[in-house]
């Protein structure tokens, strides 16, 4: 189904996390995203949700859309800044990556934005140097500044690429956390995932798992990260191959284990250089309204918060099915069910004014209109994310005022895992009569 939605800026998402985005493209794919939340994204709303799918590994949403490789540590390399090219939006103008896949993208004289950091890339180098094992280093280049740097680490048993970024959280209270936290094994497949706590209140985590969810045979990535007390974010990513992709596998495994990771992202050679990143900057005042209606200002819809979607998913589910899996947050949910026959996904998504982008949704396709003005749309289509005969039916359905509540179900535990049953184990018709529940409606909002 089209996925060509407008993706916009909004300033104060990108004053929180734009240095990590930058450092790939200021951007990253858009045309892969399932319909459980398109509209979710679109015209740049939803600035929690757009925050933890464009950047935080741990987060359920971002498994959610499917952007390949994100979670394994490409948004947050700036050694793939030319790579990214191809799936993200041109490399910003007067950032110059250096010559090779392990190179650092390198802001030119005068193109620094509000919130970027000039640490000399020479000493973010020496951090990873005095803090990993013993082996030979190579960097392409390190006379620039910034924020992230990219190299090849070798110790006799095959050349890895490996890349550190530091970075601000943001500035909420829990921003950050869903970078530290293990992500939901019904949407990133990974070996193994451990996280913690150190004596000072901060939180890190080590994750071992891959570069491409549907390419489980090809490049590993092995990726820690820590979250500071104080917000800062040090986040490590290595390879079992001299670039994350592209190249020939070099290794069995990546270079570091889980512990000598753990070790690297803790030490404290990273407090100096991250005290010398600026304060995020201040978010703009909202500007003037649309044309036509000088000094409106459309208001920030509600947002659901808690597990309360999920709960309440839970609760709908027909007779015959057992949970075996259950996870979200705020506007997004998902169980995992068996009915004996096989596992089976189902997914769902609650949101607030829609409205905006009801004629993208709404416009084509099987499209029915109810008596009270609700707007139902059906579709099956196959899987995308890889999974072998995996098919995908999905219920959308929204009110005049912009209410959608969209559902989708698997005929697999995974959509990156091979079909355990025929059909999902919901029919169309449940997955409707589930989309247009009065329960959605009652659910708190904020």
């Amino acid at each position: 189904m089209p996925q060509n939605e407008h993706h916009d800026h909004d300033p104060e998402f990108l004053g929180e996390f734009g240095s990590a985005l930058r450092a790939t493209g200021e951007g990253f794919p858009v045309d892969s995203r399932p319909e459980l939340v398109s509209g979710g994204l679109a015209r740049g709303r939803r600035r929690l949700l757009r925050r933890r799918l464009a950047v935080t590994g741990g987060a359920l949403a971002l498994a959610a859309i499917g952007v390949g490789g994100v979670y394994a540590g490409s948004v947050v390399t700036p050694a793939k800044q030319a790579d990214k090219a191809s799936v993200a939006s041109a490399p910003r103008a007067g950032v110059t990556p250096t010559p090779g896949t392990g190179g650092a993208a390198t802001p030119d004289a005068g193109t620094l934005k509000p919130g970027e950091a000039e640490i000399p890339l020479s000493e973010i180098a020496d951090v990873l140097k005095a803090n990993a094992p013993a082996g030979q280093w190579r960097f392409d280049g390190l006379e620039g500044t910034g924020q992230g740097v990219g190299g090849y680490f070798d110790d006799g048993q095959g050349e890895a690429a490996v890349s550190a970024f530091l970075s601000r959280a943001g500035r909420e209270p829990d921003a950050g956390l869903d970078m530290v936290t293990c992500p939901e094994k019904a949407y990133v497949p990974y070996d193994h995932c451990k996280e913690g706590r150190l004596g000072d209140g901060s939180r890190w985590m080590v994750f071992q798992g891959y570069e491409y969810a549907d390419k489980r045979e090809e490049t590993k990535n092995w990726r820690a990260v820590l979250l500071t007390k104080d917000g800062f974010l040090v986040d490590v990513s290595e390879y079992n191959a001299p670039a994350e992709k592209g190249a020939e596998i070099s290794r069995e495994n990546p270079p570091f284990s889980a512990e000598q990771l753990k070790t690297l992202v803790t030490a404290e050679g990273w407090r100096p250089l991250l005290k010398q990143i600026p304060p995020l900057p201040t978010a703009p005042a909202a500007g003037p309204g649309k044309a036509g209606a000088p000094g409106k200002v459309r208001q920030a819809p509600p947002q659901i918060t808690g597990n309360g979607v999920t709960n309440t998913l839970r609760g709908l589910m027909p007779k015959g099915l057992t949970v075996v899996d259950k996870g979200g947050e705020g506007e997004f949910g998902f169980v995992v069910v068996d009915d004996g026959k096989g596992k089976s996904l189902v997914q769902i998504n609650v949101q607030y004014g829609m409205d905006d982008v009801a004629g993208d949704l709404f416009g084509s396709g099987d499209v029915t209109t109810l008596p009270d003005g609700r707007k139902v749309k059906l579709i099956q289509q196959p899987g995308e994310k890889g999974g072998a005969g995996v098919v995908w039916w999905t219920a959308d359905t929204m009110t005049k005022d912009g209410f959608r509540v969209v559902v989708s179900a698997f005929n697999t535990g995974a959509q990156h895992e091979a079909a355990t049953r025929a059909e999902p184990a919901l029919t169309m018709e449940q997955l409707k009569a589930i989309a247009l529940d009065p329960k959605w409606a009652k659910l708190p909002a904020k």
